[in-house]
């Protein structure tokens, strides 16, 4: 029995379209030339906003793991996070929902989400090819690789990145035949920022993730990375299956901390880790020929735990009967009527070890409120250093604090006590409470 009730097709036809999730690692909003970026040459992804829907305001977590758990299982990070660079082996993610129903699943790029061999499969996978799984060895030149279980190193000037690109192409020329889901991603553009093939500088011969770093790698790292994205687009028209083909493109989270950037005369700074938007505003760009309207540009919020129902929707699956926390932007893309979010919830904890520390936080396009009490302005204050104090607000502030503070309570019991034991911290609050007692 299916676990989602099959729903009516929002294309108007019973055709399933296949569906490629792309993820980009630790790039910002401000990186693309549809956005506005004019630091780096994004052409490719470019025409794909052009000819699909950019969406303006995306919004996921400071950090990779804490993305990618949201963005698999369509939850919050409070209802089932664990640690750093692990997702619960009981998760279940949209490859599960997926593969259910029928489609060929694949993931193929960086993993970061525990080193069980079975782990993959069990997520819903039929097949993969990843960095960071069994072990942590080099990503770019001559890199380490485990596929479908094995673990491969490479030697001969290879370039991970690229390798990772041609899996998911074979993976599309194997399972054209039927409607398939790849998951793709990336290892571009996370630091250390090395040459790439087409820089001046690479080295075929270079060895580990040490060597070579220059700051302005990163841009020939962001261009390498639209090159990618263009190779696996012409794959898909190579093999005549543009047309049933939905792209969506999306970063983990915000630029890598520092780096510099321009939209224009404005220098935008990368702020990944931190919880302003320079952490967690990242480009969205969605791409279906002849469905998505094309050149329409988005300003509803969305976050990182939509992206399973707009998969499901695009599959023609209802997840009505799936306590999700996201909902799908899918509609807008397709020029339909649809209700926008109100608010983007964030509970960010990423290493739940020895630092245990929760941000906690709603915010919509205006305000911003924490659990803690501080209010900002993000359109007077976006690198939020003026706190407000909520009693003092007045008008649409007032209102907005509100609104924040609703969406805070919905989750104020959410946190399911058993992770919090699965990580001591229970113990650690016992401990602390004796030392202030004695």
């Amino acid at each position: 029995m299916m676990p989602f009730g099959q729903a009516k097709n929002l294309w108007g036809a019973e055709t399933r379209p296949n569906l490629i999730l792309i993820m980009a690692d630790d790039l910002g909003y401000e990186t693309i030339g549809a956005n506005g970026g004019t630091s780096y040459k994004t052409p490719n992804l470019d025409k794909l906003s052009a000819t699909g829907a950019r969406f303006t305001h995306c919004y996921v977590q400071p950090l990779c793991t804490p993305t990618r758990v949201q963005l698999m299982t369509g939850l919050y990070n409070i209802r089932n996070y664990i640690n750093f660079g692990n997702m619960d082996p009981k998760a279940i993610t949209f490859a599960n929902h997926l593969k259910t129903t029928g489609y060929t699943t694949c993931i193929t790029g960086k993993w970061q989400l525990g080193h069980d061999l079975g782990l993959p499969k069990k997520f819903g996978f039929d097949e993969y090819c990843l960095w960071q799984h069994t072990r942590r060895p080099p990503r770019y030149a001559n890199p380490g690789l485990e596929i479908n279980g094995v673990e491969k190193n490479y030697s001969n000037g290879e370039y991970g990145p690229d390798i990772v690109n041609q899996y998911a192409i074979d993976f599309i020329k194997r399972s054209k035949a039927s409607p398939f889901f790849l998951y793709y991603p990336m290892m571009l553009t996370h630091s250390p920022y090395q040459p790439t093939p087409d820089s001046k500088d690479w080295d075929p011969k270079a060895k580990g993730e040490s060597v070579n770093q220059k700051p302005n790698h990163f841009g020939d790292m962001v261009e390498y990375m639209d090159k990618l994205v263009g190779k696996l687009v012409a794959q898909l028209d190579s093999q005549g299956i543009r047309n049933n083909t939905l792209i969506i493109f999306v970063g983990d989270n915000g630029t890598g901390k520092g780096t510099k950037s321009m939209m224009g005369d404005k220098v935008v700074i990368g702020g990944k880790g931190t919880t302003t938007a320079a952490g967690m505003h990242v480009p969205l760009i969605v791409n279906l020929p002849g469905k998505v309207i094309a050149g329409k540009v988005h300003s509803n919020l969305v976050d990182s735990t939509d992206f399973v129902p707009t998969l499901l929707d695009a599959a023609g699956i209802s997840s009505s009967e799936k306590k999700l926390d996201g909902q799908s932007f899918l509609p807008h893309a397709l020029g339909k009527e649809a209700k926008s979010r109100d608010w983007v919830y964030s509970w960010y904890s990423p290493r739940q070890g020895n630092d245990t520390k929760v941000q906690e936080f709603a915010f919509n396009h205006e305000s911003k409120l924490y659990r803690t009490g501080e209010f900002y302005d993000l359109k007077a204050d976006p690198e939020q250093k003026k706190p407000k104090i909520v009693k003092s607000l007045e008008g649409k502030a007032a209102l907005d604090a509100k609104l924040l503070q609703g969406a805070l309570e919905q989750y104020a019991n959410a946190r399911p006590k058993e992770l919090d034991l699965i990580n001591g911290i229970d113990n650690a609050k016992k401990k602390n409470k004796k030392n202030k007692e004695n």
